[in-house]
């Protein structure tokens, strides 16, 4: 008969042959289950060499669990169940899901149907963690999978080295642009220069040319000034008296002498030749100071030439 008295450890009384015990570890233990085989969903069996079921039996419910399910209650509930729950597992993923793929998921599957079950038919077990080893699969499957990950891991270095290139790529484009722009900006800058100089110089040449008109117009008002003047006093020479005091000085200094009754008709074409020859010279004076004031005029030793033409000239 089982009593629902448990005692914990020390000192206790029994009666021989009568009354018997059971140690009973109510501790974190660790259950070993080994050379599970299964079959996966494509029909190949391989086999799990060890997995670790860490759990523990509450002490509340020691007398329950141990009621229903005797000393051995792990057997049931962990033992046996994991063989169940693997083949559940393999036989509904494929050869690369258990072995690549999914295998990082098998430990907490198991985990987690075992504590269901146990939650439901013995909730005195408590299943902390699950630990499975890498399944061992046939050879011939072992070596196609080596030559797949040898040419899973030629085509990821061949990858890698593409993206190396494609970011290399880039940066030379980078580079490229980054001294595009740098020429274009310096280009522009210089650009900017040039104009800035063309504008300094068209401006100083501005100034320079309008310098120099101011000066060709002062100088040119001066000399139509002068030549205003200048043509102002020899009106006021042309009077009958100076025309006169020409003629005598212009006959005074010929040598030649002429006799016979045309003399006073040459001392009057001579009067009438300097009169006309004095209009004349007026009238270029004034005419070219007011016409171009930039032309230079002739200076009063024109009027003497032209007096000394008119004075011994042929009669």
């Amino acid at each position: 008969m089982l009593l629902r008295r448990v005692t914990p450890p020390g000192i206790h009384v029994r009666i021989p042959l009568i009354d018997t015990f059971e140690a009973i570890q109510t501790t974190m233990q660790t259950d070993k289950v080994t050379d599970i085989m299964c079959g996966t969903k494509g029909g190949v069996t391989i086999t799990f060499d060890k997995i670790e079921v860490v759990n523990r039996l509450k002490r509340g419910l020691v007398y329950e669990t141990i009621r229903e399910y005797g000393v051995q209650y792990d057997r049931t509930w962990i033992y046996d169940k994991i063989h169940h729950e693997i083949n559940q597992f393999c036989s509904s993923h494929s050869l690369e899901e258990v072995y690549i793929t999914k295998f990082d998921q098998v430990d907490e599957q198991i985990k987690d149907a075992l504590q269901a079950d146990c939650n439901r038919y013995a909730p005195g077990i408590e299943i902390i963690a699950v630990r499975v080893t890498k399944p061992t699969i046939p050879q011939s499957v072992s070596d196609n999978y080596v030559a797949m990950e040898v040419e899973r891991t030629k085509a990821l270095v061949a990858l890698e080295r593409q993206r190396v290139m494609e970011r290399e790529a880039e940066a030379e484009r980078v580079k490229a642009v980054a001294q595009a722009q740098r020429a274009a900006e310096t280009s522009a800058i210089r650009m900017q220069q040039l104009l800035a100089e063309k504008e300094a110089e068209r401006a100083q040449a501005e100034i320079e040319d309008a310098m120099f008109l101011a000066r060709q117009k002062a100088r040119a008002d001066a000399e139509q000034y002068r030549l205003e003047r200048e043509a102002a006093a020899l009106r006021s020479k042309l009077t009958p008296q100076f025309l006169e005091y020409v003629l005598i000085q212009s006959l005074t200094n010929n040598t030649k002498i002429f006799f016979g009754d045309r003399l006073p008709a040459l001392l009057l074409d001579t009067r009438a030749a300097l009169a006309g020859a004095f209009a004349g010279f007026e009238a270029a004076t004034v005419g070219s100071a007011v016409g171009d004031a930039r032309e230079e005029q002739q200076p009063q030793e024109q009027q003497h030439q032209e007096q000394q033409k008119l004075s011994v000239g042929p009669v």
